[in-house]
């Protein structure tokens, strides 16, 4: 039966606005993201078959666009619907540590704030921690282009981003989309270069960060930045 023949103590929709949405399952949240269901089930049914497919959100969001076609009757609008959300809900997470700027004392410190938004990613992602005389967060900033074997135009971007913030020092962070967090000869290559640049700009490399599956490599930690 369609929601929407539903008694409407029943509906998603209707019961998030009565009661709140922290009153809603995962089923429920994610029907009212779907909206409409598709031939033989409702938004709920085809929710909590998802749910059973992929076991939670953050697996969902680990996944590329070939898994979820795989799922029958899931189009690209729904798929869109759902990855567009979970791609929010790790936005305002990044925002709310930006809000409080917490002191970063060591690796572990870094790990907590973006481990959970990175380990995930496909594709590899540069970000840097600026970071305020007393080592609090002033920002967190995406680099958008270029790879660790094409170190010269992510080094020039990063240390724009860090003087346009004034920023004291800074943590480099990215992902090994393979999982595996050891440094490879380009990594370090690139590390060196790093630290270099900012000795001659007065902005220090604290460290860099490679993310895998839950775990992580500290340039820091290893002795490798002095």
């Amino acid at each position: 039966m369609p929601i929407n023949n539903w008694p409407k103590e029943d509906r998603p929709r209707e019961k998030l606005l009565r009661s709140g949405e922290h009153t809603l399952s995962d089923s429920e949240l994610l029907a009212i993201i779907l909206r409409t269901g598709v031939k033989g089930q409702s938004a709920l049914d085809l929710a909590r078959r998802i749910l059973r497919e992929f076991e939670s959100f953050r697996h969902m969001g680990q996944l590329d666009l070939a898994h979820w076609e795989k799922l029958k009757g899931l189009g690209n609008a729904k798929i869109s619907q759902i990855k567009a959300v979970i791609e929010i809900a790790r936005r305002f997470n990044e925002e709310k540590i930006k809000e409080k700027r917490p002191k970063i004392k060591s690796s572990e410190d870094v790990a907590g704030i973006l481990m959970s938004r990175m380990q995930d990613l496909k594709k590899e992602v540069f970000k840097v921690l600026l970071l305020n005389p007393q080592n609090r967060v002033i920002n967190i900033v995406e680099i958008g282009q270029g790879t660790v074997d094409q170190a010269n135009p992510i080094i020039r971007e990063i240390f724009q981003k860090a003087l346009e913030d004034s920023a004291s020092f800074m943590i480099c962070v990215h992902n090994h989309p393979s999982g595996s967090p050891h440094p490879s000869p380009e990594d370090r290559d690139f590390t060196q270069a790093l630290v270099k640049a900012g000795e001659v700009l007065l902005i220090k490399c604290l460290d860099h960060i490679i993310i895998g599956n839950g775990s992580y490599f500290s340039f820091c930690d290893e002795g490798l930045i002095k």
